[in-house]
């Protein structure tokens, strides 16, 4: 995986590359938002400085998402809640907060990958039967035709259908769907369960494992 790393600070930049590095990444550093846009271009995953010295951070992811659908994770200092939701709001996968630790953005980093579909391991299209998740398309079809689904729904789609026949815990669930922080209720699954039974038409693919959480079924178990 190709990350590009958006950070001005060299004290912040070279440990930051060098551990990534270490874990098997490959890291290319720009220090300006100028050079953060032109340097898009193949790369798998952004991880965005908010105080750059050119253009700011939030403007950055702005017109980053504007010329592709790459993730981007904010790292930065600024730790009001109305920072981290405006970023969000403007496109940015997820938002860590300045001290962080290296395992904990490894973490970020793989989890929001797997949302996104863009691990170098991760298959484009997820296929069970008459089932088709287009992962880069973010489109999900049934025998060909399109299912309309939520953002949250095709998340939770996608992460079933990566783990055909799997029991996957709620708690795990919600992490990788929601926030590894979620704190809202636990019946927001429940409810996004149900929709996507109903929008699939087909409520048995998706069973509930009692005392566990939620499973896709095989295409081998589908009558």
């Amino acid at each position: 995986m190709r990350i590009l790393v958006v950070e001005d600070d060299k004290s912040i930049a070279e440990p930051l590359v060098a551990g990534l590095e270490r874990n098997g990444f490959e890291a290319v550093h720009v220090s300006t938002g100028r050079s953060a846009l032109t340097a898009i271009s193949g790369i798998d995953l952004v991880l965005l400085d908010l105080g750059l010295p050119d253009l700011d951070g939030a403007e950055v992811c702005r017109r980053l998402r504007d010329l592709s659908s790459v993730p981007i994770i904010v790292v930065s200092a600024r730790s009001e809640e109305v920072d981290r939701v405006l970023l969000l709001e403007m496109g940015a996968d997820d938002y860590v907060v300045k001290p962080f630790g290296l395992r904990e953005l490894i973490a970020r980093i793989r989890a929001v990958s797997r949302r996104s579909g863009s691990s170098d391991n991760t298959p484009q299209q997820l296929i069970s039967g008459d089932l088709m998740v287009d992962l880069r398309a973010h489109e999900v079809t049934i025998n060909g035709d399109s299912v309309d689904l939520t953002p949250k729904e095709f998340d939770l789609l996608a992460y079933l259908a990566s783990n055909p026949g799997a029991a996957l815990t709620r708690r795990n669930i919600l992490e990788e769907v929601w926030d590894a922080n979620w704190y809202g209720s636990a019946k927001t699954l429940d409810v996004h369960v149900a929709s996507l039974r109903k929008k699939l038409g087909r409520p048995e693919w998706i069973q509930a494992v009692r005392g566990v959480g939620f499973r896709l079924v095989t295409d081998a178990e589908k009558p």
